[in-house]
């Protein structure tokens, strides 16, 4: 690097907020490619048939941009204050995940990659790209492999010094800076996060299917759940934290920085979110990540987690959105009417 050095990198990049950097080669991941090509053998990509589309990028960082020499790659901290799994109790109202409750994180974590970019060819010079979840780019081995942390049993990164609430930027250069040394997994036997999970989405450890996880039913699914997932959804109306929530090595999770990240609002009440038409639900998430699943697939999830609150009050809340224009959200109306009157 010339004119630069790797430890005045690392400091531009945690000044500009992020909490840790690390460097690799765009082909520092070989394994990827056929991890990825068992995954989505096996189905277990459900719905998300882009992850397949593009699955020789995706598998192979380098064909992104064959003019890149180095990755450099960051982490930003989302730490919650309080424990993300204590809403589950409070069965009225809707959980949603950590990263969702407050402004959306790649509009945040992007900003901050372009000014560390730009500072970088203002300094040493070259050609960037900037990736955060923009691209078909496989961010968490590039992570491990830059020495950020490795990717736990429950396939997500963490870190023996950050924990695992972070999200993960990526700035490809065509500058050759000196690659880091790559993290090895320090799950031990731990099991906790495989454990807690509703649904039992994790085949083996370090394996997911999506098609049983709850962050990717509440999401990315479209359509009806099946109807043997539903109770286990709980009220998480948009994701799931429990196997981030109970790693051990968020005791060493770093604070977040980004007050945009803060929780806009608390707990919302079941009963407010049914009621949203379009205009009120895009109203309500202006600048939210769940903003894009839309007023449907969210009063979708809402009405499931009526089903699951056990509260008669709710009953007609669910009764009045058994004819919605949605299919799926009808489907759901109904059988939540037909689960609380059950409990009744």
């Amino acid at each position: 690097m010339k004119g630069l050095t790797k430890e005045q990198l690392v400091a531009r990049a945690l000044e500009e907020g992020f909490v840790k950097a690390g460097i690799c080669r765009p082909d520092a991941v070989p394994e990827a490619a056929g991890r990825l090509r068992a995954f989505l053998a096996a189905g277990r990509q459900g719905q998300m048939g882009w992850m397949a589309e593009r699955e020789a990028w995706r598998g192979n960082p380098a064909a992104l941009w064959p003019e890149a020499r180095s990755v450099i790659m960051l982490a930003e901290a989302y730490t919650p204050e309080v424990d993300p799994m204590a809403g589950l109790g409070e069965r009225d109202r809707g959980v949603i995940s950590v990263y969702a409750q407050g402004k959306d994180y790649h509009d945040l974590v992007k900003r901050r990659l372009k000014r560390l970019g730009r500072w970088l060819i203002e300094t040493a010079g070259g050609e960037i790209k900037v990736f955060v979840d923009t691209a078909p780019l496989m961010e968490k081995p590039l992570a491990q492999a830059a020495g950020l942390g490795w990717q736990g049993k429950h396939t997500n990164l963490l870190g023996r010094d950050l924990g695992n609430w972070v999200f993960l930027g990526a700035i490809f250069t065509t500058l050759e800076l000196e690659p880091d040394a790559p993290e090895v997994s320090h799950c031990g036997t731990c099991t906790a996060c495989l454990d807690v999970c509703p649904t039992k989405a994790f085949p083996a450890p370090y394996q997911l299917d999506a098609r049983r996880c709850i962050s990717y039913l509440t999401i990315e699914h479209k359509g009806p759940v099946e109807t043997e997932l539903r109770e286990c959804i709980g009220n998480r109306i948009y994701g799931c934290d429990d196997c981030l929530a109970v790693c051990p090595w968020n005791k060493f999770a770093v604070a977040a920085r980004e007050i945009g990240y803060q929780p806009k609002h608390g707990l919302p009440e079941l009963a407010d979110l049914a009621a949203l038409d379009d205009a009120g639900f895009r109203e309500r998430f202006a600048g939210s990540p769940i903003k894009r699943i839309g007023r449907d697939r969210f009063v979708r999830n809402v009405l499931y987690a009526i089903g699951n609150s056990h509260s008669a009050n709710l009953a007609a809340v669910a009764q009045g959105l058994v004819q919605d224009a949605d299919p799926a959200v009808a489907d759901a109306a109904r059988w939540a009417v037909a689960r609380l009157q059950a409990k009744a």
